[in-house]
């Protein structure tokens, strides 16, 4: 059966990095599964996640953040230029989204990168081999970008809450919402849960 993965997620979001590791186990366990990787351009350089909803998922997940990044976390925060980038590697080099996308998370929660200009993103892009254009790099959504969330509204309708992180995993005609709360301390426990509601489909 044909399986797909859909994660809705935001690069800046410190929920989104502590969720990501279930989809690392799920591409692993399931290698041909083709993944889209969804970025809301939740934030515009106005606001943060903030400390408050870091410590939350350092606790819930029991992933470390960088102290660059703590000592910034409360700061306005803009994704916008990686949703650019997200949005141009899911139309043109998919293959690599989900290792930029760990590299990213790095750089960010680890590493304290605001990943706000187009020099923060070199070492990545030079790292990955990628060839994306100036036009990436500017502080407004690309068609791409925008083209994406169109994709999210639309998922978003079908299970019903614009809450994110969400991931919806779909085998064949049948669709399997994840409740990532359950899995995001033990991250390979999620492809038990998967399975077993596979086998319910047959």
């Amino acid at each position: 059966m044909n399986t797909e993965l859909y994660f809705i997620y935001d690069s800046h979001c410190p929920w989104s990095y502590a969720v990501t590791p279930l989809v690392n186990a799920l591409q692993e366990a399931y290698p041909s599964m083709k993944v889209h990787l969804l970025h809301t351009a939740l934030y515009e350089g106005k606001t943060s996640a903030g400390e408050e909803q870091m410590e939350a998922a350092e606790r819930a997940s029991g992933l470390k953040f960088g102290r660059d990044y703590i000592r910034y976390a409360n700061s306005p925060k803009s994704s916008i230029k990686t949703a650019n980038l997200m949005g141009w590697m899911q139309s043109k080099q998919a293959d690599k989204q989900l290792p930029v996308l760990n590299a990213l998370q790095r750089a960010h929660f680890i590493e304290g990168n605001p990943l706000n200009t187009k020099h923060d993103f070199m070492d990545i892009v030079e790292k990955f081999k990628l060839s994306p254009s100036n036009k990436i790099f500017r502080d407004e959504l690309s068609m791409d970008a925008e083209y994406v969330l169109e994709g999210i509204a639309e998922i978003q309708q079908m299970i019903g809450t614009t809450n994110f992180p969400a991931m919806v995993m779909t085998v064949g005609d049948n669709a399997i919402f994840i409740d990532h709360s359950k899995y995001i301390s033990s991250p390979h426990a999620v492809v038990d849960a998967v399975e077993k509601e596979i086998a319910s489909f047959k």
